[in-house]
């Protein structure tokens, strides 16, 4: 070869070399800026996917009921589907509590054909596979970005009896390609939280007892008034007081300026018709600073229903008030005290309070007050009052004349009795020797008369001190009434306050039966939790407040209206808290739906409907989904699964935790 053609070739070959060099520096760059996709189960890369896999759950969050045979479901999807691979299995591992069982799993069938499904228990969760028996390749049926694949359907292993906070997590999941290579997906954010919040626990009352007869505020000095069917109950509204670090502090009476009031018409569920605004600058009597141990008066004067409200403004006077319903509007008639230290006959009490009111049958009223011990004077102190009232009821006539009432402290009551004056009062706590036959301390005794005014004979005791049956003491206020033809007594107690941990003068209304003998003596009273039995069965077909129940838990009332402040609705619901209403008779045929009236809805929220006990048998859940204008009322309905006959109705209230969930006014099965 000559050197010109050896020359040649040689610049072929540089050339050649050159291109190849220039093609590999092009080829370099251009991968460069091509994304590079790793396998998540080899960590190679591949060029078969154009973006990570992912899978989730597409839940978020579940709040469990306690029921066995509620479902919950879990659907799992993912991003996207390697479309250049065949298919012949997907695997899931996952973490799931051990309060919860898996007992399906569902294909779906839009985006997925299979034939085989096997899921098996492991320690803390579940093993998913799916493929198809005959090793057919898994069939998708629209690519494409996220899929859900498969529906886990769980429920409740046993009844749950404490909130949980727990956990739903994919641990694992991919495909199953042709060489047996695995393709997994990312699972880092496909968990869920699992919650159940046990439903809050009842302070004071619990089912099925009907005392104390409230427990969602306190309620002292009873007093029971009988109208149109119902048995109004009056209180003296005890509020809590704290000291400069936030400790509840022995109950001073000093701040109670309101009288609360319930009201039933079967003695087992109260209506809370809220406080009457009594003294202090907001109250109708203005010249008062106090209200306490109310008694309540009906009479009818000029062919209209009167009532007349008479409170104890500390121990220095007795008030009066009157209104056309026994729930107000309340009116000071007289703008001052109706018995004061300037009354005649009143020189020698020591405690001007306790009033007790008596219409009797030829339309003449008489007020009975008074207590408190002379010093030295604790066998027969001389301090109970009575004297007749006005026609008007707000007025009193002539002088106060003497209850000669052994060992009175407080308390006085007055009842006709076939014809016979029982007036009934609370002894005083005299720790010397006491003659025999004498009241013991702090017990309700009874003299009788045939006349309003006496003479009175001691008969003995009807109640003995609250202590004795409650383990926990105090004062013994009471007041007794008949209705549908059998007598009761209501008295307060302790019980909430001991329940809360603070017995610290802070009482609650209950009630018991009483027996009057063919001899006029009156059987001793045995205070319980039991109570009294419920008088007729509870009708849901008719508008039902929802302030009114036998039981609950952590709930309160509020006004809703200014000029009526007696209507209500429930408020302060939380997470777990409920209302239980006593005996209600579904009927024979039963409902098919429920209805509740809501407003200022602050989370996506359920009322669970179930039967005699807390975690009873649901038969139905409404759905309280928030509402754009929160201060309007709106009706939420839910269907209702059988029930027929008589059943004790629950109603657990869920939703978010740590929220104020809804106020509820009223509610109605139909």
């Amino acid at each position: 070869m000559s050197a010109n053609m050896q020359r040649k070739s040689l610049i072929v070959i540089c050339s050649a070399i050159l291109v190849i060099v220039v093609l590999i520096v092009i080829f370099i760059n251009w991968h460069k800026s091509e994304p590079i996709v790793t396998n998540h189960a080899t960590g190679q890369t591949d060029d078969y996917v154009g973006s990570d896999l992912k899978a989730y759950l597409m839940e978020e969050e579940i709040e469990l009921v306690n029921d066995l045979k509620q479902e919950y479901k879990l659907n799992i999807t993912i991003n996207d589907i390697p479309k250049d691979e065949s298919i012949y299995g997907i695997y899931a591992n996952l973490t799931v509590p051990s309060e919860l069982e898996v007992v399906d799993v569902v294909i779906n069938e839009e985006n997925l054909e299979v034939g085989e499904i096997e899921f098996n228990e492991k320690e803390e969760g579940y093993e998913i596979r799916i493929y198809n028996a005959d090793g057919s390749p898994i069939r998708f049926n629209n690519y494409g970005l996220d899929k859900e694949l498969i529906t886990l359907i769980l429920r409740l292993k046993e009844s749950l009896s404490k909130s949980i906070t727990k956990e739903v997590s994919i641990e694992a999941m991919g495909l199953e390609s042709s060489d047996n290579k695995k393709i997994d997906y990312d699972v880092a954010g496909a968990k869920l939280n699992v919650n159940y919040t046990a439903p809050a626990k009842a302070i004071g009352k619990r089912p099925p007892n009907a005392n104390p007869l409230i427990s969602h505020k306190f309620g002292a000095d009873p007093w029971a008034l009988v109208y149109d069917g119902r048995v109004y109950v009056y209180t003296t509204h005890d509020i809590l007081e704290y000291d400069a670090k936030g400790n509840i502090v022995d109950n001073t009476y000093a701040k109670i300026n309101t009288i609360s009031l319930i009201s039933s018409d079967d003695l087992r569920n109260w209506t809370d018709h809220g406080e009457i605004k009594v003294a202090g600058p907001e109250g109708a009597a203005k010249w008062a600073s106090q209200s306490w141990a109310p008694a309540v008066a009906h009479k009818v004067i000029d062919g209209k229903d009167k009532f007349f409200l008479y409170f104890s403004n500390n121990a220095s006077g007795i008030g009066v008030l009157e209104s056309d319903s026994p729930v107000g509007p309340w009116r000071d008639p007289i703008g001052k005290p109706l018995i004061s230290r300037s009354t005649p006959g009143v020189e020698g009490v020591v405690w001007l309070f306790d009033p007790a009111t008596l219409v009797d049958d030829d339309g003449k009223a008489y007020i009975y007050f008074g207590g408190g011990i002379p010093e030295g004077q604790e066998a027969l102190p001389n301090t109970g009052r009575v004297m007749q009232l006005g026609d008007d009821m707000i007025s009193v006539v002539g002088e106060a004349a003497v209850m000669p009432a052994p060992f009175m402290f407080e308390s006085s009551g007055i009842n006709k009795i076939n014809g016979m004056y029982y007036y009934s009062y609370c002894s005083n706590f005299f720790s010397g020797q006491r003659p025999e036959g004498s009241p013991a301390a702090g017990v309700i005794a009874y003299m009788t008369s045939s006349s309003p005014f006496g003479p009175w004979e001691y008969r003995g005791t009807i109640l003995r001190n609250p202590g004795e049956f409650f383990g926990v003491g105090g004062n013994n206020h009471h007041a007794i009434f008949q209705f549908h033809g059998n007598w009761y007594i209501v008295y307060h107690a302790q019980t909430v306050a001991k329940d809360m941990g603070v017995p610290k003068g802070y009482r609650s209304p209950h009630i018991n039966q009483v027996v009057i003998n063919a001899d006029g003596t009156i059987e001793e009273v045995i205070a319980d939790y039991e109570g009294v039995a419920q008088l007729k069965p509870f009708n849901p077909y008719e508008e039902v407040q929802a302030e009114t129940f036998a039981w609950s838990a952590g709930v309160s009332t509020k006004a809703i209206s200014d000029e009526a402040p007696w209507q209500r609705a429930l408020t302060d619901i939380d997470n777990g808290d409920w209302i239980a209403i006593s005996q209600v008779d579904f009927g024979e045929k039963g409902p098919s739906s429920f209805t509740a009236r809501v407003s200022n809805v602050n989370a996506h929220s359920v009322i669970e409907l179930r039967l005699d006990a807390v975690d009873g048998k649901l038969i139905g859940v409404v759905d309280i989904p928030v509402n754009d204008n929160k201060q309007d009322w709106v009706d939420v309905t839910a269907k209702v699964s059988e029930v027929k006959g008589v059943h004790d109705l629950y109603m657990i209230f869920k939703g978010k935790a740590d929220t104020k969930l809804f106020d509820f006014d009223c509610w109605q099965f139909r």
